[in-house]
């Protein structure tokens, strides 16, 4: 590499992008990092846009960049792009020597979330600092061609966070785990890194008193914006700018940082809505207005409440569907999040509330992150991922996410006694305040499980699974009570809550948000629970009480669902001990045909075995956490399991079979016997009705005696075939020994999944086969026979005349037992 001075920038740029092509990712690491450290701002500036670029893949897709989401860690490449990328490496030092310089990048506001674009497009400022003053209008005036120039540190985290979400087309046979990539480790690095559970944020190599970042430029009176964007809800900039630089210590000059990932983060992981979702959100304004009228406690004229129409943002929509790995680092973030603001240092007891302004900006951040920045968008993500989410196994990663938001007493640094079991273990009271203020994400997302599982498949050991998960951790001691009292402190008549609160109206100063969890003390319980619903849900909402009468009919409906199914599991389960038997040492030197139709069954691995034993202990220990939460009467739970069995002891044979009709090809299914199958109540038995001689060749056979067999059979079935017919269609001893012989002739058939009449027609007509002859088994046996002859000193002709006369005379035993039995 040349030296700095005798290299202008374009040259710079342009041997940087011919190494990216040539060079591998270690030796293009070592020379950038030797150009970060030579080249000044000034020239850094430049290659910047085009190194992110490199790094994270372009925002259409079109480029991979490093392919951070696929790089595993068995690959050399994995070590170098973390310590490349690392907070306090090589790329964040670059960042910060471009912060310190106040340069600005543009990104299109088309590569945006789809609500936030469209926002914007229509003049809408959303309530997000990462968006204020960073507008840049085109001279056209086209809306469409908007851009936002966010500073260094917000570009790099625009371009970490979007190449997430950002479709990409991975050659075939890439898809690795997700929790192992790249991507995944760095996101857990940057969280443990910026929003530290210990200490403060180390700071910047170019920190200074300003805090490192410029005002932002004046906006642009092209297109004034409305709705959003009236108060800065940012608390921690605010400290920044009116604190003394004189006794700013380092966590109030970087915690900018914090804010702005976390901002990042959450715009761009969480702000996808479906449209009906989208509705619901409306501006900081209206909300309070809104909340004010249906509390009745406000009784100034200027604070008269809004239109309800007004500032609903009902354009807004996106068609978007979160990967499983989007969801999986969302459930990163929410853990550490958990883990950030339960590292909160508690206050002494004699703190004013008033001191609380004067309190660490780090500290700060730790009391409000949950309630102000991640409540809201994350309950709207979850209420979309409940309701668009595939009815598969795959929903366990949402699941999870959402179980992990509602427990946060689970990340906490307390010390408690490991308990297995965490049935055993009560939710400590200083949680239910969490519990009341975030109600919705516990009852409404509830009810939006029920209705999801009520449509599943619980044969399925993996979703039996979520059911028992759920059930598990709603049956946690003191929970259900907490979720109990909030329902109560949001129904309480209002007129109580105007009299006890008419002197006082919380209302967001200095930028702050009704919904920040520190509030006045003289603001209770009842005037936080019914704030977090009329914020969440509008002021029309119709709330459904988690254990009032219509859920409980749910629950109920759900509990038989599951009976249902556990039936299903445990005849599942006898059957699949009834094959395993008869598949036994001593079967395989039995003689005759195998039955090829039940050897090929299309049973699933996943529903025999010990799948199927594993669904019916989940389902058992759900329907008990379930009694327990809803307070079920144990006795009738019990006779309903009961009642099932004897149902199932009763019902036997074609009435196991789903509910359907016989039409002209055969059977069709009908509404009920659809729902049926859907949720593994009954079904049909999967069998082989094509040709049996052209079944797939068995592990049991000999693949060329297969092939042999079938050629000599089809000729002889094609040569004499007039004469099988013939005699197979006499009715006296001659035809019934026809009948036996010759496969394919007229026979009983039990009701099985439908078939067409001309496929049942083809497979009638009496043919011979000879595939026997190419099982293993069959072979044995006969050869066994042969070496008897040879002791018994037969020749190999006459033990071959053996055989066929004791073949004979078996078919003529087997025919006359079958004239006897059908004379009885």
């Amino acid at each position: 590499m040349a030296a700095p001075i005798m290299q202008q920038p374009s040259f710079l740029l342009a041997n940087l992008k011919a190494d990216s092509v040539t060079k591998p990712l270690l030796q293009r690491c070592q020379e950038l990092v030797k150009v970060i450290d030579d080249y000044p701002a000034k020239e850094l500036h430049l290659i910047f846009p085009w190194l992110v670029e490199t790094i994270f893949g372009s925002l259409d897709g079109v480029i991979l960049g490093w392919n951070l989401r696929q790089l595993q860690a068995r690959l050399n490449e994995f070590t170098i792009a973390l310590e490349f990328l690392d907070p306090s490496g090589p790329m964040m030092k670059l960042v910060y020597k471009l912060q310190a310089e106040e340069y600005k990048y543009e990104v299109p506001v088309t590569f945006l979330p789809g609500p936030v674009k469209a926002a914007i497009q229509e003049g809408v400022l959303p309530d997000c600092p990462l968006f204020h003053n960073k507008l840049q209008f085109p001279l056209s005036g086209v809306t469409d061609s908007l851009t936002l120039v966010p500073y260094p540190f917000e570009y790099y985290m625009f371009f970490f966070a979007a190449s997430l979400i950002t479709p990409r087309s991975y050659p075939p046979g890439q898809h690795v785990s997700s929790s192992d990539s790249a991507y995944f480790v760095l996101v857990d690095t940057y969280l443990k890194y910026f929003l530290p559970t210990e200490g403060i944020v180390p700071p910047t190599p170019f920190s200074d008193a300003r805090g490192t970042v410029a005002p932002p430029s004046p906006r642009s009176p092209s297109m004034p914006f409305t709705g959003y964007g009236a108060h800065s809800s940012s608390l921690l900039k605010r400290h920044i700018t009116h604190q003394p630089s004189v006794n700013a210590d380092l966590a109030t000059q970087e915690i900018w940082r914090s804010e702005t990932l976390l901002q990042v983060f959450v715009e761009m992981w969480l702000h996808h809505y479906s449209l009906e979702m989208y509705q619901k959100l409306q501006s900081p304004q209206v909300k309070l207005a809104l909340l004010q009228y249906r509390l009745s406690i406000s009784s100034s004229p200027t604070s008269s409440p809004v239109a309800p129409g007004y500032g609903t943002l009902h354009t807004y929509q996106e068609l978007f569907s979160p990967s499983e790995e989007h969801v999986l680092v969302v459930r990163l973030l929410v853990k550490h999040l958990h883990a950030f603001s339960s590292s909160l240092r508690p206050e002494p007891a004699s703190t004013a509330p008033s001191t609380h302004s004067h309190a660490s900006p780090l500290e700060e951040f730790k009391r409000v992150v949950i309630s102000r920045f991640v409540q809201q968008k994350l309950y709207v993500f979850l209420q979309h991922c409940f309701g668009h989410w595939p009815l598969d196994a795959s929903f366990r990663a949402v699941l999870e996410t959402w179980l992990s938001y509602i427990q946060p007493w689970r990340y906490t640094s307390e010390k408690t006694n490991p308990q297995t079991d965490g049935q055993n273990r009560s939710v400590p009271e200083k949680w239910s305040s969490f519990v009341q203020e975030n109600l919705l994400l516990y009852t409404k997302l509830f009810q939006g499980f029920l209705n999801r599982a009520v449509r599943t498949d619980m044969v399925n050991a993996k979703n039996a699974l979520m059911v028992f998960r759920v059930a598990k951790v709603f049956a946690q001691p003191n929970l259900p009570e907490m979720i109990q009292k909030g329902e109560q402190l949001f129904l309480e008549p209002e007129h109580v809550l105007h009299h006890r609160h008419s002197r006082i109206f919380l209302t967001p100063t200095h930028g702050g948000s009704f919904l920040s969890s520190r509030q006045p003390a003289e603001v209770d319980a009842v005037f936080k629970v019914k704030s977090h619903v009329y914020s969440l849900e509008g002021q029309d909402c119709q709330y459904t009480q988690m254990f009032g009468p219509e859920q409980r009919i749910a629950v109920l409906k759900l509990v038989q669902i599951m009976a249902q199914a556990r039936q299903t599991a445990k005849r599942i389960s006898d059957q699949s001990a009834e094959a395993a038997a008869n598949q036994s040492f001593l079967s395989w030197f039995s003689t005759g045909s195998p039955d090829l139709n039940n050897t090929y069954a299309g049973t699933e691995p996943d529903e025999t075995g010990e799948c199927v034993r594993k669904t019916h202990e989940f389902l058992d220990r759900a329907l008990d956490y379930l009694c327990q939460i809803f307070r079920l009467n144990v006795a009738q739970v019990s006779q309903l399991l009961a009642n099932l069995a004897s149902a199932e002891d009763e019902l036997g044979g074609d009435r196991q079979l789903p509910d359907c009709i016989q039409g002209e090809n055969g059977l069709i299914l009908t509404d009920l016997g659809r729902k049926q199958m859907i949720n593994g109540l009954r079904r049909f038995e999967i069998q082989y009705q094509g040709d049996p001689e052209l079944q797939p060749i068995r592990s049991y056979e000999n693949a060329t005696l297969v092939r042999l067999l079938f050629r000599v059979a089809s000729l002889l079935n094609q040569r004499f075939g007039a004469h099988m017919d013939a005699l197979c269609s006499r009715t006296d001893f001659l035809g019934r020994l026809g009948r036996y012989y010759f496969a394919g002739a007229p026979a009983a058939r039990s009701r099985r999944s439908p078939t067409t009449r001309r496929t049942a027609e083809g497979q009638r007509r009496p043919r011979l086969s000879l595939r026997t002859l190419a099982s293993y088994r069959t072979l044995v046996s006969v050869l066994l026979l042969y070496l008897l002859g040879a002791l018994l000193s037969f020749c190999l002709l006459s033990s071959t005349g053996l055989i066929l006369v004791a073949s004979l005379l078996y078919g003529l035993c087997m025919t006359a037992l079958g004239d006897k039995q059908a004379t009885q």
